[in-house]
């Protein structure tokens, strides 16, 4: 049965009986660098569904649709800073509490705050691919060419939301032009896995490789409503792992955490440190 907490009283304890410990993050943990989540503290979805991995392959208008969005967005997200939970768990990884961290975030704040074994296991925003040669291109550079293009667009500012996407008015979308691959023409898509996308297979051999060398499951800022972070959760209740919850709202493990602390995991973290 969870035993839920809304402190933290006999949390250090815990993490250092069952050293090391396989993290696994979501989007709370990039709140407070100024990123939005996709969820309330219920699991519910705070906007509209986000563009469909097939969608974005499929069809052109839907490519202007995120790129225009994401030309609005990507600055914001391009300037935001780790906040004091990433900096606090590079710490800990420093005195030796993790065998890894699993990110569900795109942003690459965990790297900068100086943390050394990531996962990103949705992939990362600050670079873009090639569909056709596979090239990869930064996504600074992609953002100078797409204004370029659409200089339109350099004036907006808008709401952020999630994963530097951003709201903005359909005519806006429509008026997009399409920015190709440098080498070979063919269609950019940002290096990120979206809904309905396929992790790749390097990707989770590597997260395996991390799971198999923990001795516990330790979930921060997630939700867990998507599979590929709730996934390890069952492994760690089926292993006999100990699973440990930080995460103000309700999670989809709740009913096979062993442990749960209730608050911000930003408060939780701070203080570990302190």
């Amino acid at each position: 049965m969870m035993k839920l907490r809304h402190d933290q009283s006999g949390l250090r304890p815990i993490l250092d009986k069952h050293k090391p410990w396989l993290v696994i993050t979501g989007a709370g943990v990039s709140l407070y660098s100024g990123i939005p989540t996709y969820r309330d503290d219920n699991g519910d979805w705070l906007r509209s569904d986000p563009i469909k991995h097939h969608e974005f392959i499929q069809y052109e208008d839907k490519r202007k649709h995120y790129w225009a969005r994401s030309a609005v967005g990507w600055p914001p997200v391009e300037r935001a800073l780790p906040n004091d939970a990433h900096y606090a768990l590079a710490e800990l990884e420093r005195r030796g509490y993790f065998a890894g961290l699993i990110t569900q975030n795109v942003d690459r704040l965990h790297q900068r705050a100086g943390q050394q074994h990531v996962i990103d296991l949705h992939g990362r925003l600050d670079r873009v691919r090639c569909l056709q040669c596979g090239q990869f291109e930064d996504r600074q550079q992609l953002q100078i060419r797409l204004l370029e293009f659409n200089s339109f667009l350099a004036p907006l500012t808008a709401t952020l939301a999630p994963d530097g996407d951003a709201h903005v008015r359909d005519e806006i979308t429509r008026r997009m032009k399409l920015v190709n691959c440098l080498a070979c023409d063919g269609i950019l898509m940002p290096d990120v896995v979206f809904f309905g996308g396929a992790i790749s297979k390097q990707t989770h051999l590597a997260a395996a490789r991390l799971y198999e060398q923990c001795n516990g499951v330790l979930t921060i800022g997630s939700s867990l409503m998507v599979y590929s972070g709730f996934r390890y959760c069952k492994l760690a209740k089926q292993d006999g792992k100990p699973l440990m919850i930080i995460n103000r709202g309700r999670t989809r493990a709740d009913d096979i955490v062993d442990h749960k602390i209730g608050q911000d995991c930003q408060t939780v973290l701070t203080a570990l440190v302190a």
